[in-house]
């Protein structure tokens, strides 16, 4: 998958000049979800041009994009891979077994149900950061 969209990256480089300068650490799909995980500040560049890269990379593989900075702290690592949702809270819960899973209560916005996401948001947390997620809403 990896070379994949780096090739399609570097395909979209004549049309994005931009795209030259981001350091491209991996890609993570879930279901029909792709996250991108980019270098510190990369995030900016890769979201540039009114979401047109974003799109063309969507559009190509089918599926939707999430863009996460690589080396970033568990709580921006969440508001990025939850956007634009916000996080109310974020907690640790220990398990009897000696495992913990972290819960994320989330803000609907309005919504009476959840993104179509969650599950693939959630598989592609524990993929990248080893995270197991509890993932709640609050009206």
């Amino acid at each position: 998958m990896d070379l994949r969209i780096g090739r399609l990256l570097l395909s979209l480089e004549s049309k994005f000049p931009s795209l030259q300068e981001i350091c491209f650490h991996k890609a993570v799909e879930a279901n029909d979800v792709l996250a991108l995980i980019v270098g510190r500040s990369d995030m900016a560049r890769l979201l540039s041009y009114g979401g047109k890269i974003i799109r063309a990379v969507g559009k190509a593989i089918g599926k939707s994009i999430r863009v996460l900075e690589h080396g970033v702290d568990t709580r921006k690592f969440l508001e990025d891979l939850f956007a634009p949702l916000s996080i109310i809270t974020i907690n640790t819960i220990w398990l009897p077994d000696g495992s913990t899973e972290t819960r994320v209560i989330l803000r609907r916005r309005g919504r009476k149900r959840p993104p179509l996401h969650v599950d693939a948001l959630k598989e592609i947390a524990q993929k990248v950061r080893g995270i197991t997620l509890r993932v709640e809403f609050a009206s």
